[in-house]
């Protein structure tokens, strides 16, 4: 649609005294406007050709507000354009004002040492049309100019007095901005300016909730820029925490809906209503995107958007709200946001509210509706989403668990049976037994959940089990807050938690070393299976300014161990077929891989330098390779690398190519398996690259297919077969992959071949016994015979080469060289394998809901049926290896 310059004037100078007086004022303004010239007049605005820092800021904003105002009722500058211009000019204006300030006492000075940070609405670039700027004023002692006989503290609060004044004091010319400085640290009793030390002492110590929320849109805007954004960066930890503090979350949703209740005007659109605070107004939008960000940014970094509706997509795009949500709030928020600057318009003032009569009508005009009624109305249709969606926001992030989960039972109305002893057991708690259930808040936190996690443990699968695993729990931690505020907060965990404690011992050992683990079932993708491998990489490798190393390792650590998690959570609850989750927890390795190679490298450079035409090559083997893990695989991996061995680096610390991979691929093992606070993440085995462990870590992509060719046993080929480059460029997986291709295509004696696999799997089976029942890997007739077959057909008849057993085995099956069977047997012993893993980790049968689980997980009606299949499957084994072989399987029954 077209602008509309003479209506917007029309509208300006009928409905609006301020702009109409404002169009007299500048003449040159009113003509480029008439003549549709929007963008030249804005430039013009801008050029003030005046020396005195406080008569040029305020001819620019009058200039800006006339400019702006009608590009907006034209319809030519929208209102994120409009709110950019004025958030910048503030930028530039509270610069300015600084440099004044201490150029007047030290001239010629540059504000080094001094900062203004952005916040609220001027930090997200939201400025309204006569807005207040609340910033923060921080100094550098060492660095700020000042007189010799100064004092730093003093001279500080000098430029912040004076910086106030340039901007707000009214003068034949206006006024800048209102500056409200009452965002600062403690500012009942701290000065106008604060140092950077107190300002971090504060923040890491004694700041409240709501300044984490203040925090989320802060920038530095003024003054010493950098210095500003080295601040922002040290106190990031505060405003994002990775481990969620419910408390002050809480608190904030407390302050949310005081600031409702305490409202006084109109509860619903009429003569007034408030746009800013009111029941559905722009407040609310805020809270409500603020809150999700709080809950979430810790963990997330795509959430740490500073503008509304950024924040509504980026919540949007990570499914933590719906796009349906994001789109309503976003259109509610641009119409209200709207309709605030046409009130503001009228006389350049700073409300918010719905005039009453002829002032009503006056508003309505200037937005081009016919009157007061029409205005009304369009608030309503505004509004009414916006209160809809806030009211239900202490209802957000619940998990969805699927109905087939084991704690799910029929919903018979009635209260759970608690037993006595239960009752008395768990009050025995709180005698000071336990270190974590001691203090005052620690007490009343546990009191609040107290009556929901009886009928938790009452209502689960074994509650002796569970009470002893909750005991252990407790007893392990040194505080408890923050897990029952989490609990408070979120009452699906109580089953999930449950479930985890009484089916699945390594989840409960997990969960006692860290419970902040629990922050990753908070919200409703917690049940999700992982994205792919560039996705999981991207949320795991993303970066923030300021990240060192170590914060980029320990980011790897937690969003992996996060990822890991959820993943052995959905197979406890059956959310997924453990074939998925094995092949999710493939994906999270693999990822996990990319970014720490990604990370040492880059670290490794900055001392060493690359060394050109190489580089660094991972190749997963086993499981691995073939994209299926279980919760207790370790990695199998070589590193290669490309190029020549003569080739050296060329940083500071210049290393020859052998021992610059062999290096860096120490680190890279470090990253993954080194313990931190934050935890290992895998066991990397190293043990298949040439000469295992007595050969280098890192070998040359020539001497590794030197050696694959000369020396290489028949098991090495066989590991080789489930080979996967996982990291490199393309032209190194082709390389690397047309290479594999070549060894495993090599011909074969067939009874050489034949009679090498059969001495390594008598002499596996001598040395590695099955450890129970439930040992579907190293049963006879289970997964390791399986593998066998496979490799062995794959190298006689150089057919069917992958590393994915599962296609592998129907191509075998397709042609005719493995019977049907094979393929079920395969698939029931790699679920039964991922299973055990978490449910009966000692491979003998567990507890009975443990073994239910694991049935209904293998595709069985019960654990009987459980057992029954697995034989049969393993009797389909020993029959093709039979007909493979022409040798009985000696079966261990």
């Amino acid at each position: 649609m077209a602008a509309d310059w003479t209506s917007a004037l029309n509208r300006a100078r009928d409905h609006a005294p301020f702009l109409a007086r404002v169009l007299e004022r500048r003449p040159d303004l009113a003509r480029m406007l008439a003549e549709g010239a929007g963008e030249e007049a804005l430039l013009a605005a801008k050029q003030v050709a005046e020396a005195d820092v406080a008569t040029a800021l305020r001819r620019e904003r009058l200039g800006l507000a006339l400019v702006l105002a009608v590009g907006d009722l034209a319809g030519a500058f929208d209102l994120e354009k409009v709110m950019r211009e004025l958030s910048t000019f503030a930028d530039r204006a509270l610069h300015a004002a600084l440099a004044a300030a201490i150029r007047k006492r030290v001239p010629d000075a540059e504000p080094a040492g001094m900062i203004g940070l952005a916040l609220g609405k001027h930090g997200a670039g939201e400025l309204n049309y006569s807005s207040d700027i609340d910033p923060i004023l921080l100094y550098e002692p060492e660095q700020l100019p000042r007189r010799e006989r100064d004092e730093p503290g003093e001279a500080a609060q000098r430029y912040a007095r004076e910086t106030v004044r340039l901007l707000s004091d009214v003068t034949s010319e206006g006024y800048v901005f209102r500056v409200d400085l009452r965002l600062r640290p403690a500012a009942e009793v701290s000065p106008l300016a604060i140092s950077l030390d107190s300002a971090i002492t504060h923040y890491e110590s004694s700041a409240l909730a709501w300044e984490r929320a203040a925090f989320i849109r802060a920038r530095a805007c003024a003054g010493d820029i950098g210095a500003g954004e080295a601040f922002l960066d040290h106190i990031r930890p505060f405003v994002w925490r990775r481990s969620l503090d419910f408390g002050a979350i809480d608190e904030v949703r407390r302050l949310t809906h005081r600031i409702r209740d305490e409202q006084r005007g109109p509860r619903v659109p009429e003569p007034g209503y408030n746009l800013k605070l009111g029941r559905g107004g722009i407040r609310e939008i805020e809270f409500f995107a603020q809150t999700h960000q709080l809950i979430h940014g810790g963990r997330d970094p795509s959430l740490r958007v500073r503008g509304t509706r950024a924040a509504l997509d980026a919540l949007a795009a990570t499914g933590r709200i719906s796009s349906a949500d994001a789109q309503a709030l976003g259109q509610s928020y641009d119409g209200l946001r709207t309709i605030e600057h046409r009130l503001q318009m009228v006389g350049d003032k700073q409300t918010h509210t719905l005039p009453a009569g002829e002032a009503l009508d006056t508003a309505a005009r200037l937005h081009g509706l016919d009157g007061g009624a029409a205005l009304i109305a369009l608030v309503e249709d505004l509004a009414r989403p916006v209160a809809e969606r806030f009211d239900a926001l202490l209802d957000e992030d619940r998990i969805s668990v699927p109905k087939s989960a084991p704690h799910v039972v029929a919903d018979t109305g009635a209260a759970p049976d608690i037993p006595v002893e239960l009752v008395e057991r768990m009050s025995q708690w709180t005698g000071g037994r336990y270190p974590a259930l001691r203090s005052t808040a620690a007490l009343s936190a546990f009191e609040a959940i107290r009556p929901d996690l009886l009928s938790s443990i009452a209502d689960s699968p074994d509650p002796a089990a569970a009470a002893v695993r909750w005991e252990s729990l407790i007893a392990r931690l040194p505080s408890a807050i923050n897990l029952f505020r989490l609990l408070e907060a979120r009452p699906g965990l109580f089953a999930l938690i449950a479930d985890c404690l009484t089916l699945a011992p390594p989840l409960a050992e997990d969960l006692s070393q860290r419970p902040e683990l629990l922050d990753a079932l908070i919200d409703r993708t917690a049940l999700d299976l992982p994205g792919s491998v560039a996705e999981l990489a991207a949320h795991m490798g993303r970066r923030e300014r300021g990240d060192d190393y170590e914060m980029q390792l320990d980011r790897l650590r937690v969003v992996t161990g996060e990822t890991r998690f959820a993943l052995a959570v959905q197979l406890v609850e059956a959310a997924h077929d453990p074939l998925a989750i094995a092949a999710g927890l493939a994906r999270t390795a693999e990822a996990a891989l990319q970014v720490a190679v990604a990370a040492a490298e880059e670290e490794f450079a900055a001392k060493h330098g690359r060394i050109a035409g190489s580089e660094l090559v991972v190749v997963g083997l086993g499981r691995l390779g073939g994209g299926v893990l279980t919760h207790a695989s370790d990695l199998d991996i070589v590193y290669l690398f490309t190029g020549t061995h003569e080739g050296e680096s060329d940083g500071e610390r210049p290393l020859g190519a052998t021992l610059y991979f062999n290096r860096l691929a120490q680190r890279v093992t470090a990253a993954l398996s080194v313990p931190t606070a934050q935890g290992a993440l895998y066991e990397v085995d190293t043990r298949l690259r040439p000469q295992g462990n007595q050969g280098p870590l890192a070998a040359s992509v020539e001497s590794f297919a030197r050696y694959q060719r000369e020396d290489a046993w028949t098991w090495e080929h066989m590991a080789l077969t489930r080979a996967r480059v996982l990291v490199g460029s393309e032209a190194a997986r082709a390389e690397v992959g047309e290479l594999v291709t070549s060894i495993l295509c090599r011909e074969r004696d067939p009874d050489s071949l034949r009679k090498d696999v059969l001495t390594m799997r008598g002499e596996m089976a001598a040395h590695k016994s099955a450890k129970g029942p439930l040992d579907a890997k190293l049963l006879r007739g289970g997964l390791v015979d399986i593998e066998f077959l496979v490799h062995y057909l794959q190298l006689r008849d150089r057919a069917a080469l992958g590393p994915d057993l599962g296609p592998v085995i129907g191509k075998l099956v397709a042609a005719g060289k493995l019977p049907p069977a094979l393929a079920g047997a395969h698939r029931l012993m790699t679920r039964l394998l991922v299973g055990t893993r978490l449910l009966a980790p000692d491979l003998a049968r567990p507890n009975p809901a443990a073994a239910a689980l694991l049935a209904r997980q293998s595709g069985c009606g019960d654990y009987a049926d459980l057992t029954h299949c697995l034989r049969a499957a393993r009797h389909d084994v020993a029959a093709a290896w039979q007909d493979v072989f022409g040798e009985t399987l000696e079966m261990d029954e």
